[in-house]
């Protein structure tokens, strides 16, 4: 309806775009640049966002640019997370069978990442996403994570990513020797409405778009509700689209 209406060749405001035709406002670029620096210096990294900000699509995006052979890319979403779910998670996703009890499947954690570091040539890059809600046994196996060979190596990155309730959890002084490790911390916040704009745009045209189709009043309506939030933009913005087709019949 929207694109026969409209004349563009595929639905704007898709969350599936490939990695290449994504909008790169500022704070993503920022994001973007200490994701790779976490990968490069095989840090634990803290990324926090708002609901919608973007944050696991630039983490889809990091998966892209890396070299799957050189950094093995592990990713974890769960809000249920316990160390021994945890372990034979990643082992399970690193090619290797589980051991049942969590003390042996960390030895077996420990040995593989090692092994490919050392061996291998490889430098894994893990994932948790939705880290705001891990719990305390999880965030504090994360210490346990980031001390190999009693904190002198650090055989792959490490990037926590959650909603900001993530930071103030990091704060208690229960999770200090977490805190002290971090080495990367970014907060992903709202588009100004400059680039609410530009990202209303750049959705269009890589939609095919050939003319514009929002007035600046109705990118200022947008922006102000979202609150500069991409998800809630492309929600807003495709209503708004479906709108004018709904009244002129089609």
């Amino acid at each position: 309806m929207i694109q026969r209406y409209f004349g563009l060749s595929h639905l704007p405001f898709d969350r599936a775009l490939p990695p290449a035709d994504l909008f790169q406002s500022q704070g993503w670029q920022e994001l973007s640049a200490r994701l790779d620096y976490i990968v490069k210096t095989r840090s634990l990294g803290v990324i926090t966002g708002e609901i919608g900000a973007g944050k696991s699509t630039a983490i889809r995006a990091l998966a892209s640019r890396l070299d799957p052979i050189r950094h093995p890319f592990l990713y974890i979403a769960d809000s249920a997370l316990e160390p021994r779910g945890f372990y034979r998670e990643t082992l399970a996703q690193f090619g290797i069978t589980p051991a049942f009890h969590q003390r042996d499947a960390r030895r077996q954690f420990d040995h593989a990442f090692l092994d490919a570091y050392e061996n291998q040539g490889k430098q894994p890059v893990l994932v948790i996403d939705e880290a705001h809600l891990l719990s305390t046994s999880m965030l504090a196996e994360v210490r346990f994570l980031t001390n190999f060979r009693f904190d002198s190596l650090s055989p792959f990155a490490l990037i926590l990513v959650g909603q900001p309730e993530l930071r103030s959890t990091l704060r208690l002084r229960t999770f200090e020797a977490i805190r002290q490790r971090v080495g990367v911390r970014y907060h992903l916040s709202g588009l100004q409405e400059s680039e609410t704009k530009a990202y209303i745009e750049h959705a269009l045209k890589q939609a095919g778009a050939t003319r514009p189709l929002f007035t600046d009043a109705a990118i200022t309506q947008i922006h102000t509700i979202a609150r500069g939030v991409p998800r809630v933009i492309n929600t807003l913005s495709a209503a708004c689209l479906l709108d004018v087709c709904a009244q002129n019949g089609q």
